[in-house]
């Protein structure tokens, strides 16, 4: 029986991405919803999840000790970070004046603003909520039958800028064109929500219970 652990840390309600992974998993898996950071290393793939401020993920990280599993789980599984979990794989977010991050990856994170702007001068909605083309910036075992420019579900009011644009596997226009996705080795990681995303997001998260962390 092969184990997927939801990384629990108490940041935003959960139950969505374990009742998605349950529907796509096997019956030779098993989903887990966990802060027991041994669980987490025991496991065959990891979902990095959250929701919320990055200090306050930052924190949480913290108080469960769980800052070097998530590093290590990064390191050595197929690793799928969403939202939240995607963000603070980066350096330095700007949310709530300047927040450290976990480093895995260099770049920042920043703000949207409060006066953001499409190109005919048209003023957006922050957060940028609701649903949005991705546009596909390199072949992934992820994107398997995924049309290019399928709609996802987005919910943030800050955005990756990726030091490394060999990283980016997704983009998005909204304003401005922004990273949606990164992958390197056994690390996916998206801004959408696959599992508000209706088939394309159940798709993705089939991809990932059947991925062998070869990019």
């Amino acid at each position: 029986m092969q184990t997927i652990a939801v990384v629990d840390y108490g940041m935003g309600n959960l139950r969505s991405v374990v009742n998605a992974l349950n529907h796509v998993a096997s019956k030779q898996q098993q989903v887990v919803l966990t802060s027991n950071p041994d669980q987490v290393m025991k496991a065959d793939r990891v979902v990095f999840p959250g929701q919320g401020a990055a200090r306050d993920c930052m924190r949480a990280i913290h108080d469960h000790e769980l800052r070097d599993t998530i590093l290590a789980a990064a390191e050595q599984k197929p690793f799928l970070g969403i939202c939240m979990g995607m963000q603070v794989l980066i350096d330095y977010s700007e949310e709530n004046q300047g927040t450290d991050c976990l480093s895995y990856y260099a770049g920042q994170v920043k703000y949207f603003g409060d006066f953001h702007q499409d190109a005919d001068a048209n003023k957006l909605k922050v957060p940028h909520m609701g649903w949005n083309n991705l546009t596909q910036k390199k072949p992934h075992p992820l994107w398997h039958a995924i049309e290019d420019n399928a709609r996802f579900y987005f919910v943030h009011s800050y955005f990756l800028d990726c030091a490394d644009a060999q990283l980016i596997a997704g983009e998005c226009d909204y304003g401005f064109t922004f990273t949606s996705a990164i992958a390197k080795d056994n690390v996916f990681a998206l801004q959408c929500h696959p599992e508000k995303s209706a088939k394309a997001g159940l798709q993705l998260l089939t991809n990932f219970v059947e991925w062998d962390g070869q990019a």
